[in-house]
């Protein structure tokens, strides 16, 4: 069994999935994995990953867990966190196929469900494709995180750990976790698996996925997703959680739709494509045009960083405006392997079951990225008036 823990899961999955409880609780979703590297599946892939999925439903909130949840999720209400008690897992919800090399999921079912299974689900197809072709981490992993972590703290930069996703294996993860704690002080500020925040009594990092943006896209229209998604954010947490992407339907939409209101509300915004560099500049200027100090608010990078980006993005940021790094397969996954280039992603919405199915895109900061339909994101571009 490779996922032995229930929150063995990134935070953002669960506050996500207490904003469709408390606000679409009848929507109905789609998820697909796509397979950026094209990566080859071994023989008897699926059936092992099925295995897998399978003994997720045996996972239960532990009373252990519950009581960290309560102590540092303040922003979880009372009902949630005894929801999340009582919550399973229901293997038949994924389907897994495999034809040669090639492996296909969906994810399908209500919302506030499923949406708890993309962040499990790629850890485990990470570490069962790397046991099934018998690939180790290499001797010196522990020796390069300690190196990492003296260099960051070396540039005084605040970072955390993203790496749930795409990690080499969970007993690389909780090195790591344990190493950069241990040789980062101050500038470690913590992971976004709530587990491995639990084990190590440090913050569990996190706020919103694309997905959200992705459904108020499908269901209310392009022009007026970025601000429906963020007015319903704010509705459920009060100001909590309040750092945004700005990259679902490009940044270059985002910031039209991104307000006085939005701008004192959320706490900053995050990185997670394109230039940094010009995000930067970028961000800086428009607190700036709306009177706000840019040194009051905060840019998370979180797109596939390593020592030097960072030291080149702090660098150019200049302490204009506070930066902070999520870091991921950097950390959890630099250990002579190459990583899966992968990503599960929500492919279709409908609002209850009732009704038809919307797909679902993303238009990312980077062309080549985008994910969803292809007559669908033609109609976003033409709609959002993007070449």
């Amino acid at each position: 069994m490779i996922i032995k823990h229930f929150t063995d899961n990134d935070l953002y999955k669960f506050s996500v999935m207490l904003a469709i409880q408390k606000l679409y609780p009848k929507a109905a979703v789609r998820y697909r994995f796509f397979n950026r590297g094209e990566t080859s599946f071994p023989e008897g892939f699926a059936e092992a990953l099925k295995a897998e999925v399978k003994n997720m439903a045996e996972l239960k909130l532990t009373k252990q867990e519950k009581q960290f949840i309560e102590k540092r999720c303040y922003f979880f209400d009372p009902v949630f966190i005894d929801f999340l008690e009582g919550y399973t897992y229901s293997p038949d919800e994924v389907t897994i196929t495999q034809t040669g090399g090639k492996l296909d999921i969906l994810i399908e079912g209500y919302w506030y469900r499923t949406v708890l299974w993309e962040v499990p689900l790629m850890a485990l197809i990470s570490e069962l494709y790397f046991r099934m072709t018998g690939t180790l981490p290499s001797e010196d992993c522990i020796s390069r995180t300690v190196n990492k972590a003296k260099t960051l703290r070396e540039l005084n930069a605040d970072y955390s750990d993203f790496g749930t996703r795409r990690r080499f294996s969970f007993d690389v993860h909780d090195m790591a976790v344990k190493t950069l704690q241990e040789n980062s002080g101050d500038n470690f500020k913590g992971t976004s698996n709530v587990y491995l925040a639990m084990k190590y009594n440090t913050i569990p990092i996190g706020t919103m996925p694309h997905e959200w943006f992705m459904y108020h896209g499908a269901v209310y229209g392009y022009r007026a997703a970025t601000a429906k998604a963020l007015d319903a954010w704010v509705d459920v947490f009060q100001g909590s959680l309040g750092i945004t992407l700005t990259d679902t339907y490009t940044s270059d939409m985002f910031f039209h739709s991104f307000g006085l209101k939005h701008a004192k509300l959320f706490d900053g915004v995050r990185c997670d494509s394109g230039d940094p560099i010009e995000f930067a500049d970028r961000v800086v200027e428009f607190y700036r045009k709306n009177r706000i100090d840019p040194a009051s608010k905060t840019i998370v990078y979180s797109d596939s960083l390593n020592v030097d980006e960072v030291r080149r993005i702090k660098k150019h940021v200049a302490n204009r405006i506070h930066d902070t790094y999520g870091i991921g397969t950097f950390f959890t996954n630099d250990v002579g392997a190459t990583p899966l280039n992968m990503v599960i992603k929500l492919t279709q919405v409908r609002i209850n079951p009732e009704r038809d199915y919307f797909d679902a895109i993303k238009l990312s900061d980077v062309k080549g990225k985008n994910t969803g339909d292809s007559n669908e994101i033609q109609i976003a571009r033409l709609t959002l008036n993007i070449d």
